[in-house]
């Protein structure tokens, strides 16, 4: 990260999650990213009055398929929590990685959660694809390289637990 320049961070599926909040209130520019425009709107109107002022200045908005998505400055750190385990097709998961390529500053990182492989094999209905690190850095390889992993128990509001891949990858 150049110093003296605010740090960018992309989030996908952002969604109403109080990360966004957190990261503009710490001095971070976001550009919070989600391929509808319903969970866009559920992010802005979630906003505290203080956080949603700075909309325009510290957060911008995007509903596009992560897949094809082109920003006009390169980000420090590409966020993921739970999108990427969604793209079951091989070409899907290319199209998501050559994205995050496209984005991230070399220097940069991608840090990225995903069902582990004794996770769930479905989701809201939609089959998902499972990782361990080992494979999450094969498929962002060569343009990132894993730094460091860990595997955790999620515990969601009705009352399951799913176990998650957490990973944090470098551009190189």
């Amino acid at each position: 990260m150049a110093t003296g320049r605010t740090p960018r961070v992309l989030t996908v599926g952002a969604g109403a999650a109080p990360l966004v909040g957190s990261l503009i209130r710490t001095g971070h520019r976001v550009i919070a990213v989600d391929i509808a425009q319903a969970a866009i709107d559920a992010l802005l109107g979630a906003l505290d009055e203080s956080t949603a002022s700075l909309v325009g200045e510290h957060l911008t908005t995007i509903a596009a398929d992560v897949r094809t998505l082109r920003i006009d400055e390169p980000v420090d750190v590409w966020h993921d929590r739970a999108v990427f385990h969604f793209l079951v097709e091989p070409a899907d998961q290319l199209a998501y990685a050559a994205a995050a390529a496209r984005a991230v500053t070399p220097g940069g990182h991608l840090v990225i959660s995903t069902f582990a492989p004794d996770g769930p094999t479905s989701c809201s209905g939609l089959p998902v694809t499972r990782y361990d690190a080992g494979s999450l850095g094969e498929v962002f390889a060569p343009a990132f390289f894993l730094v460091d992993s860990f595997e955790a128990d999620h515990h969601t509001p009705w009352g399951t637990t799913q176990r998650f891949t957490h990973a944090v990858l470098r551009r190189a």
